[in-house]
């Protein structure tokens, strides 16, 4: 691209700061300005990342002209508001995860997008390492054989704290949400991979999980899912439980083992996949080269605006929507709502 595409980011925590190092190590963009609700914090941000503007308001930096498109990274039930807002000044929307606490809201926001016209695309940033599209092109290719099984975790232990994000079930807190969507949708990757699709939803979705005695939240939780084609999946997630956030994919002529599946070559590098064929005594090593994970993410939503598609291909509106629904249906199955949600 001659011209490097300006990233306004909306909220200056941890996953905004990641995002920011991100656009700085991607071919196509640049940071062009961040907003907090305190001007200092957005002052100290922008001084760290390189932000040409600083400001103490999310409106602010929407009403920006330079910037072309923003990332959400403010806490998940204020993802929908800024991304109607945003999609009303004509920016486009790379929403961290998950777009909205629920389904309706993923809808309001994909909408409001659609309207305007602008490109929208949730972050699941692992669908645009060049590891996510190998999985695919194995699965596919037969390599396995006959797909049965995927086993999918991303959880991780967080000590308690009633003030924090993860505890906070007025912030949408609890594994499900914060996590659970990367098992949940590379789950809804491979089954479609089988037949040769995109993506496939589950049509059966259960699940158990410990509430958190104080906060309500999910604390972990775990789900099975069925799909039409035959295909089942075991995946897991967690705030206050550590376990091993490992794919296993399993076939009639093999299994293939992803040790990094979701975040993978964060600072850029090398990731390994082992395949374990049928018969064989030691795993096959299949390695994959690629640049950071946030600036991969930062050049697919670029490339495909430059190339005038209505989404991204790494992750569709249609693939938002329907994970989402899946992740409604397991917080259904272990009685978790959150506030205003419908009983």
């Amino acid at each position: 691209m001659s011209t490097k595409l300006s990233w306004g980011i909306l909220g200056t925590g941890t996953i905004a700061g990641v995002f920011a190092e991100g656009v700085a190590r991607s071919r196509t963009g640049k940071l062009a300005a961040v907003a907090s609700r305190e001007q200092a914090k957005a002052e100290s941000f922008a001084a760290r990342h390189g932000a040409v503007q600083a400001y103490g308001n999310y409106e602010a930096l929407l009403d920006d002209p330079e910037v072309a498109a923003v990332y959400i990274a403010t806490p998940h039930p204020a993802h929908v508001e800024w991304a109607e807002k945003a999609a009303a000044r004509g920016k486009h929307v790379l929403c961290e995860k998950p777009v909205g606490l629920n389904m309706v809201e993923a809808r309001a926001a994909v909408e409001a997008c659609r309207l305007t016209g602008v490109l929208f695309m949730e972050g699941y940033m692992y669908r645009c390492h060049p590891q996510t599209a190998r999985i695919v092109e194995l699965v596919r290719s037969g390599e396995l054989g006959q797909v049965g099984l995927v086993q999918a975790t991303f959880s991780f232990n967080a000590p308690y704290n009633s003030s924090h994000r993860l505890y906070d079930r007025n912030l949408g807190g609890g594994g499900i949400l914060d996590v659970g969507g990367y098992p949940v949708s590379i789950a809804r990757l491979v089954a479609g991979a089988v037949s040769n699709k995109p993506f496939i939803n589950p049509h059966h979705v259960d699940g158990v999980g410990h509430l958190h005695a104080g906060s309500g939240v999910d604390v972990y939780a775990a789900a099975t899912l069925g799909f039409p084609n035959g295909v089942a999946a075991q995946v897991s997630a967690g705030v206050g439980l550590h376990q091993d956030s490992v794919v296993r994919i399993y076939g009639s002529e093999g299994w293939l083992l992803v040790p990094e599946p979701f975040l993978v070559t964060v600072g850029g590098g090398e990731a390994t996949l082992l395949l374990h064929r049928k018969g064989a005594r030691e795993p096959e090593s299949i390695v994959v080269k690629a640049g950071p994970l946030y600036a991969l993410e930062a050049d697919a939503f670029a490339g495909a605006l430059a190339a005038g598609l209505s989404e991204v291909p790494a992750m569709s509106i249609a693939d938002t929507l329907g994970n989402m629904d899946t992740l409604d249906r397991w917080r259904a199955a272990i009685g978790l709502r959150y506030p205003g949600e419908a009983s």
